[in-house]
């Protein structure tokens, strides 16, 4: 294929070429005139499937002829047959080992570092054991650095390295997929040192960036018909500015320091280069103005005098868009209308960005048009259904279970698959709707039960409920594991579990739990980890849980149908394979593309060097490799948000380094060609703009509803008089509307249970005083508070606080039922204290509920009601809180029929607070025929056609909620608005 010669032969493509197809033609064209097999004998060596899918996809196009072998770079044992390599350790099982090998040296070095960092420092170490296997360096080269200059943390870094040499020296059998590559490559080589094969061998599209596979490019290039394809090769830097990138330390960042690398440990000089074809860049203006802007940050000063011969700068910026949004959801409209144009005119359009939350932004914008892109890398298999659903599986082993989790579950949509769906969610709504009236932060089995006692009407589906309500408490209650437990145990315990929950009750299988692409990936990485689990260590719930959601997380699924076969999201991996009419590079700002690099908790920049490892810059000068091949395509959009989402943003180094150079190519007509592509790009933003251009809608005025009088509340309690009067439109939507507020959730210890449980705790309290006078004493009090608040508050921390509070106004309190229980004795708590005043000519009934009344031997009795708030003041009780004035006006009515009318003495809100005090109802000013006179014309009003029930009418403050705010619309207008009267029908 290839004439005789005595120089290694390196080929190149220029940036901007469709790499995969200017290098099947050139096969083509170097084998043209040739046998048939010729190409079929030809041994074709690619770096990524992705490349070798697209080289078949095209030779499949053309006609029919013999395909040349197209391999693996990591499939190097199928070019020698006769090449016998042990298999490759499993990464998990790596991983595991290391893990044990860490956690045992932080348990006997417990300064070393925290166990917190267990995996992050494991997770580390593995990295550093890849680089260290692939470019070839050894632990004692590590451990020979000249550290005079560092700080004590090397020797800590030491012991940790000296982990990887143990794990290394013992792969010598069992390598790792690192290892296994190096002893692969160094193999080739000496066979073929011994015996160079006699077809063509080709490696093409690779950049030479890590050390085995620069070795074995290095052995290739040597081979008699081997040679090299290099992508992306700037051809327009001249030979001093190649020389120039000889010093690692500062030409790492550099798109093509790579291949200068490889060119001098060839013996070669960059203009042996040779192109692999004849196919044109599309625009080789462009081409030569980009490898301008990149020249090495020491030799910049080649703008001054090569900018002055540059030419064509019109020609190659006419296909450039410079977008500067102010946002990046701005920048993300304007990128899917521009593709949403490709798709109606029939481009080719790709979006290249390493950022995936744009990328989501943008596929969101496009799924507005019914445009699906081809999202090369899909989506994180740990936020896939199978992937969340494992995830909040293995969380039930790590903490109570609280009403979330549970609820969490119970609606995934993996959960109960394996059977009937519709019945099982049905009951979680009603599971759901009785926790949030009722109340079950830490649900058990009791619990559950009780919930959904007499929920349904006929026997036979309350059995079945009550069936359902017993498989909840058996499969996920008490699923809590706080110990340490071997890895192969919890894998068996959460795939248990899972595969229980996803069957449902009596289900006959796993439901969807492992289908699909999704439920298959997860199925293999669960499988893995079985496979691997007894190479683990003992661990915690927590841990175990880490580790799961870390290898969900490293797997990513495509599990879109039919996408649309011109809208293409790459990464800049992909990128590098495709070709596309349209490219958009996207997310072009400093700490996104290019990305800074990882913190190395092991080695600083220099000892790297030292070692002959990578350098920081690396990645720098790869993604700056990806970026100059990108931008030579035939049209380019290059965009980027001026803030993210919390401050603002630097634009790439690499864009700022083309802005400046076009500003200052005045002679060319820089600065205009360069104000032409912020200009196109400005009319997309405004296009943007434009489209979400909304109407103002004006907004709502505080509403006032008059529904018929006949819909009007006909039973109201005394306790939402004071709401009527404040916020007549809470009552609107209770009684009218038949609105009730669904409680939280997740039940906490809120100022409403604390009232509650204060009821409980002091009516308990005196109930037994009246039974035994003896026990009147703040130890007794202290014992049914703890009693109480152990049964009604599940939560240790409001128990110990709010006993705490109890304990501090006891002996307040103690003296205080003293004077009372020498004028009065109980005679009714909250549960016999009933009451209702009726007007049969207004069909209205009011209802009450004392919290206590005692009675003097005279016959006259006192009302008191328990406040854990702050009581209301008498002036607020005369015109607001009128909640003891009309108990007090109901018990001389007689009222409270079990009790008979009686005079009333004193009405008192006992204080419960942090302040503790009394406050007395002021009877005087406002006796019972008063109170019950302005009642009356209260209701009347309300039972008028006329009378509207204003929103928040008279609200102590404006920072007071109420529970129908939101349906009022509160905030598009506030308390100085007039309300606006609206009849219903």
């Amino acid at each position: 294929m290839f004439e005789p010669n005595d120089q290694p032969r390196l080929f190149a493509v220029a940036p901007g070429v469709d790499f995969p197809r200017a290098l099947a033609e050139g096969l083509l064209a170097h084998t043209a005139g040739q046998p048939p097999q010729t190409l079929a004998r030809v041994q074709l060596i690619v770096n990524t499937r992705r490349m070798q899918r697209r080289l078949r996809q095209i030779f499949d196009t053309g006609p029919a002829m013999l395909m040349p072998q197209v391999r693996l770079i990591t499939d190097l044992d199928l070019l020698e047959p006769g090449l016998v390599m042990p298999p490759a350790i499993p990464p998990l099982r790596r991983r595991l080992e290391l893990i044990s090998l860490v956690a045992r040296l932080l348990e006997q070095q417990r300064d070393l570092a925290p166990e917190t960092s267990l995996y992050a420092l494991t997770d580390s170490l593995a990295a550093l054991m890849d680089e260290m296997q692939g470019e070839g360096v050894s632990a004692d080269a590590i451990a020979a650095l000249d550290v005079t200059d560092q700080s004590g943390h090397w020797q800590r870094a030491q012991k940790f390295i000296q982990i990887a040499q143990t794990y290394v020296d013992a792969s010598d059998t069992a390598p790792d997929a690192e290892a296994r590559q190096r002893l692969l490559v160094d193999a080739l080589t000496r066979r073929w040192a011994e015996s160079p094969p006699e077809v063509p061998v080709i490696i093409a599209g690779s950049t030479a960036s890590r050390g085995a596979t620069r070795a074995l490019m290095k052995a290739v290039a040597s081979l008699p018909q081997g040679a090299l394809v290099l992508p992306g090769f700037d051809f327009d830097m001249p030979a001093p500015i190649w020389d120039q990138l000889g010093d690692a330390m500062t030409s790492q960042d550099h798109p093509q320091y790579r291949f200068y690398q490889l060119i001098d440990q060839l013996k070669m000089t960059p203009d042996k280069v040779i192109p692999w074809h004849d196919r044109p860049p599309p625009s080789p203006e462009r081409n030569a103005l980009v490898s301008l802007s990149l020249r090495p940050a020491p030799v910049t000063d080649a703008w001054l005098t090569e900018g002055a011969e540059l030419d064509g700068i019109a020609k190659a910026t006419a296909g450039i868009t410079m977008l500067d949004a102010p946002g990046p959801r701005e920048e993300a409209l304007a990128i899917a209308m521009r593709l949403r144009a490709a798709a109606e005119t029939g481009q080719t359009a790709a979006l290249i960005t390493p950022d995936r939350v744009l990328t989501r932004q943008v596929s969101a914008a496009l799924d507005q048009w019914g445009i699906m892109p081809d999202d090369s890398a899909g989506s994180p298999l740990h936020l896939s259904p199978p992937g969340r659903f494992l995830r909040h599986v293995a969380d039930l082993f790590t903490r109570q279970l609280d009403a979330e989790a549970l609820l969490t579950l119970l609606k995934h949509p993996l959960t109960h698959s394996g059977t009937d769906r519709g019945p099982h969610v049905l009951n979680s709504q009603r599971l759901e709707l009785r926790i949030r009236d009722r109340g079950l932060p830490y649900p058990d089995r009791a619990g559950i039960a009780r919930l959904l006692e007499g929920t349904v009407e006929t026997p036979e589906a309350q059995t079945a409920l009550m069936a359902w309500a017993a498989w909840v408490g058996e499969t996920f209650i008490d699923q809590l594991h706080p110990g340490l437990r071997p890895l192969t145990d919890w894998v068996a315990a959460h795939l248990a579990l899972a595969e229980r929950i996803a069957t449902g009750l009596d289900g006959p299988d796993t439901g969807k739990l492992w289908r699909q692409k999704s439920g298959q990936s997860a199925q293999t990485v669960m499988e893995g980890l079985r496979t691997q689990a007894p190479f683990g260590p003992v661990m915690s719930a927590s841990d175990y849980t880490e580790l799961v959601s870390a290898l969900l997380s490293g797997e990513e699924v495509r599990d879109r149908d039919a996408p649309h076969p011109g809208i293409m999201i790459w990464g800049t991996l992909e990128a590098r394979v495709q070709g596309a009419d349209l490219v958009i590079l996207a997310g072009l700002n400093e700490g996104t593309w290019p990305e800074p690099p990882d913190p190395d908790p092991w080695l600083n920049r220099s000892m790297r060097h030292q070692a002959g490892l990578l350098l920081p810059d690396r990645r720098i000068g790869l993604a700056a490799h990806d970026y100059q091949q990108a931008i030579g395509a035939a049209e380019v959009w290059l965009t980027r948000g001026l803030r993210s989402d919390d401050a603002e943003t630097v634009a790439s180094r690499w864009l700022n380094r083309l802005r400046n150079l076009l500003g200052g190519l005045t002679d060319q007509g820089g600065p205009d060609a360069l104000t032409a592509m912020i200009a196109r790009g400005d009319d997309w933003l405004a296009r943007a703009a434009a489209f979400e251009e909304v109407t103002a809608t004006a907004p709502a005025a505080r509403p006032s509803p008059r529904p018929p009088v006949s819909a009007r509340p006909r039973r109201l309690s005394v306790t939402e008089i004071k709401r009527l009067i404040r916020d007549p439109y809470a009552i609107y939507a209770r009684h009218v509307l038949k609105l009730t507020p669904l409680g939280p959730l997740v039940q906490s210890p809120d100022a409403l249970m604390r009232g509650t449980v204060a009821h409980a705790i002091f009516e308990r309290f005196v109930q037994d005083t009246v039974a035994d006078p003896g026990t009147l004493s703040t130890e007794h009090l202290t014992r049914v508070a703890q009693r109480i608040l152990e049964d009604q508050v599940p939560w240790p921390a409001a128990r110990a606080m709010w006993l705490a509070r109890t304990e501090r106004i006891a002996e307040w309190f103690i003296a205080g039922e003293r004077a009372r229980r020498a004028d009065a004795t109980p005679i009714a708590f909250e549960a016999q204290a009933k009451g209702q005043l009726v007007w049969p000519d207004l069909d209205f009934t009011l209802r009450a509920r004392a919290d206590r009344i005692d009675r003097t031997e005279a016959g006259e009795v006192l009302l008191y009601d328990y406040k854990t708030g702050a009581p209301p003041t008498a002036k607020q009780q005369r015109h607001f809180d009128k909640q003891l004035l009309i108990e007090a006006a109901m018990m001389e009515q007689g009222g409270f029929a079990t009790l008979g009318p009686h005079p009333v003495a004193a009405a008192v809100f006992i204080g419960l607070g942090p302040r503790p005090t009394e406050v007395a109802a002021p009877l005087a000013d406002e006796p019972p025929a008063k109170v019950l006179e302005n009642l009356r014309t209260l209701i009347t009003a309300y039972l008028h056609p006329g009378q509207g029930y204003t929103a928040r009418r008279m609200m102590l403050q404006d920072s007071v909620t109420g529970d129908y705010d939101h349906l009022a619309r509160f905030g598009e207008w506030d308390a100085t608005d007039a309300a606006q009267p609206e009849d219903l029908a």
